[in-house]
This record gives C-alpha cells, sequence and structure tokens, in this order.
C-alpha cells in the first residue's frame, strides 16, 4: 500500500510517500481484507512509522561519508548531514501516538481517503488490495474572528 501525505492550500508534500505492507490475510480471505478497519489501517500506519523514526534517529548517531549527489541532493532540500548527532534520542511510545492518532481523525484534523474514496468512520471496513493508494490529507483550520 502506498501511503502520501497532503496538506489542504499547500502543494509541498507532507512527507515522502512511503509503503507499508497489507496486514496478512487468513486461509479463507477473498484477498479483500474484509474485516480491516480504517481503524485498524491508521494504527499500521502509526506504528510503522514509529519504527521508521526510532530508525532514523539510530541512523544518525553514525558519521557517513556521503557521496556528491547525496550532498547535492540534501542541499536542494536544504540541510545536509552526516550523522554523528550528538542529540539524546527521543522516547515515543507507539501506544500513545496511535491513540493520538485516531483521536486526531476523530476531531477532523485529517482526512484519509484509500482509493479515491474517503473514509468516514473508523470502524469503517476497508478493502485492500497491494497497489491501494491511501492519501493523509491534514486539514487547514480557520483563524480570527
Amino acid at each position: 500500500m502506498l501511503v502520501i501525505g497532503k496538506a489542504l492550500g499547500s502543494k509541498k508534500k507532507l512527507f515522502d510517500e512511503f509503503s507499508v505492507p497489507l496486514p496478512p490475510r487468513g486461509d479463507d480471505d477473498d484477498g479483500g481484507g474484509g474485516d480491516f478497519t480504517l481503524r485498524d489501517l491508521i494504527e499500521r500506519v502509526v506504528r510503522h512509522e514509529v519504527r521508521a523514526f526510532r530508525k532514523r534517529q539510530t541512523d544518525r548517531q553514525f558519521v557517513r561519508a556521503l557521496t556528491a549527489t547525496q550532498i547535492e541532493t540534501a542541499a536542494e532540500k536544504g540541510k545536509v548531514e552526516m550523522g554523528g548527532s550528538e542529540v539524546g534520542l527521543q522516547h515515543v511510545d507507539e501506544e500513545d501516538a496511535v491513540h493520538a492518532a485516531w483521536t486526531a481523525f476523530d476531531d477532523g484534523l485529517y482526512l484519509v481517503v484509500v482509493d479515491e474514496v474517503q473514509c468516514h468512520n473508523l470502524d469503517q471496513t476497508l478493502f485492500l488490495a497491494d497497489d491501494s493508494q491511501i492519501t493523509f490529507v491534514r486539514l487547514t483550520m480557520l483563524t480570527g474572528a
């Protein structure tokens, strides 16, 4: 499954697209996911990203040699890092992150679109395929009087 992040009112991506494997399928499953809900999907994506965050933190502690292409690409993004960071590791609790994501969805802070169909309820059943596209759309809150 391809995970995409967008923000209303911005052409810039929220994050680089990444893939998350489908959950294991049961023997009697027709391949469509059946009892997999939006709640399950959000949990799967959040846990995947928490683990990726922890790995990035660990990787930043090691000094790496960069190629000219890596330096150029990083410079275009605005930051070149060789690692060796002495910044302490940040603790992220997976359970708290999952619950925060569910709450944020319920509070209307973001939308989830699966294969071009907007999801409205955490407990709605999803039918996913290996090539499904999941888009998280961050909503911009209006301010002022």
